[in-house]
């Protein structure tokens, strides 16, 4: 027992190191301590599955819109909006019932399932999106996708496992990057796709699948994109740490995990900051619940955000809207994606290194406020003019989420223990989910009754 309770102590710590053979946890320190350098690799693959975790919660905004008034669900022009909020909802009300049962089984089972069984959820539910032919088929599909989409969370603690504690920004920042460019590039693929038969008449005729399903291509393309990344998924390595061979050693797991991250932290000097040690001491955790908190009322204000900018800008110009066709819509957010990758790729490490994370994501905060108070007076442009300001304050707009979203990550995973990654990550994703199901019911009814 003794032998088996030895912590695992990385190289050079000044102590031995120990490892489980058949622990797929301690494959990956024996692995980090072999290899200091970046883990490229394992960043690819998060990137890879965040991504396409990220695509279908926003593609659809751009033609929602026309989707429910195909639907002939609404009475007037003005309901459209109302009804519009509810699909957007759905996904997120059903993944805020199930984020934290999720994470509990990211905690028991080993993240890699939970997050095979979000991508294949992927590929079949929002295929079937594609394919609604009335109201509460797209919200019940939508709700099923949520439910089953708990992979956001375990990936936060995958980057934050994979990754030496130097790199654990990076991880984190790699997470929001492909999470943020998801929800832009997702719109700007809905918009360019939907309705194909009417854009490409050359290519898709009336009477093709496509043109009895006008919203399926988009949806489809996306779900494409989940089987490949489903695939990569195979190859993706566990990181939990494992040590229940027997019944004899049942509880060791968590008291291990506990102990190592201990060891870290003494190790960095910071000894005196102890981690709570038993799931329910999670509410507990000021550092992290805090954290949750301001991320849930960020994240309302993004959702409502994103579905809303979609909302207005193809209103009518007598609605205070843009007159903005799908494929316009798309182009915007295309723009958008290219920016806040380029600001990913060249910027944000450099002011990273300069200010810290946690800086970063303050002055994104607070510039966030002047910048959306411009948006009522966009609406007054017109021609080039239009398109360069709403480019540059849409690109500006989606650096300043990702800058906070990823400080806001690191201070999350930090404020726990491993063995209570997935739960600490899960709770937070039913709370953010809960916050992202009101944004939407909120921003398209504020939209439908011309409020903003």
């Amino acid at each position: 027992m003794a032998e088996n309770s030895q912590l695992l102590l990385e190289k050079g710590a000044g102590k031995q190191s120990n490892y489980y053979e058949n622990c797929p946890g301690c494959a990956i320190e024996r692995l980090k301590c072999s290899n200091v350098g970046i883990p490229l690799k394992h960043l690819f693959f998060i990137g890879t599955v965040t991504l396409s975790a990220a695509l279908p919660i926003t593609s659809l905004f751009p033609f929602l819109y026309f989707m429910i008034g195909d639907f002939h669900i609404a009475k007037t022009e003005e309901d459209i909006g109302y009804y519009a909020g509810y699909v957007g909802s759905s996904f997120m009300f059903g993944r805020a019932l199930t984020s934290l049962l999720w994470g509990l089984v990211a905690d028991r089972y080993g993240r890699k399932p939970v997050i095979l069984i979000g991508t294949v959820a992927v590929v079949i539910f929002n295929t079937l999106f594609g394919l609604s032919s009335n109201f509460w088929m797209a919200v019940s599909m939508r709700f099923l996708l949520g439910s089953l989409s708990g992979v956001l969370g375990p990936m936060r603690a995958y980057a934050s496992e994979i990754c030496h504690k130097e790199y654990q920004a990076l991880g984190m920042s790699v997470i929001s990057t492909s999470w943020g460019v998801g929800l832009v590039i997702g719109p700007a693929i809905g918009g360019y796709l939907a309705q194909p038969a009417d854009k490409y008449p050359e290519i898709f005729s009336k009477q093709s699948v496509f043109g009895r399903f006008p919203y399926l291509l988009p949806c489809l393309l996306i779900s494409l994109f989940a089987v490949v990344v489903s695939v990569v998924c195979c190859w993706l390595p566990e990181t939990l740490h494992i040590h229940c061979q027997n019944k004899e050693y049942a509880a060791y797991n968590g008291v291990e995990a506990a102990a190592y991250d201990s060891t870290l932290q003494e190790r960095d000097g910071n000894s005196g900051d102890s981690l709570p040690t038993s799931q329910s001491s999670l509410l507990k955790n000021w550092p992290l619940m805090s954290s949750i908190i301001t991320y849930c009322v960020f994240q309302l204000h993004d959702m409502a955000y994103t579905e809303i900018f979609s909302l207005w800008a193809i209103s009518p110009r007598n609605s205070g809207g843009l007159s903005y066709t799908t494929s316009e819509v798309g182009e915007t957010l295309s723009i958008t994606g290219l920016g806040l990758l380029l600001f990913q790729l060249f910027l944000y490490p450099v002011v990273e290194r300069i200010l810290g994370t946690i800086m970063v994501s303050r002055i994104g905060a607070v510039l966030s406020v002047p910048l959306l108070s411009t948006y009522p007076y966009i609406a007054m442009l017109s021609g080039f003019w239009l398109s360069v300001v709403l480019d540059s304050a849409s690109v500006l707009k989606n650096v300043f989420s990702v800058s906070i979203t990823t400080g806001l990550f690191l201070l999350q995973n930090r404020a726990v223990s491993q063995e209570q990654r997935g739960a600490a990550n899960g709770i937070s994703m039913s709370a953010m989910s809960l916050s992202k199901a009101i944004g939407p019911a909120a921003g398209g009814s504020l939209e439908s009754l011309k409020i903003l």
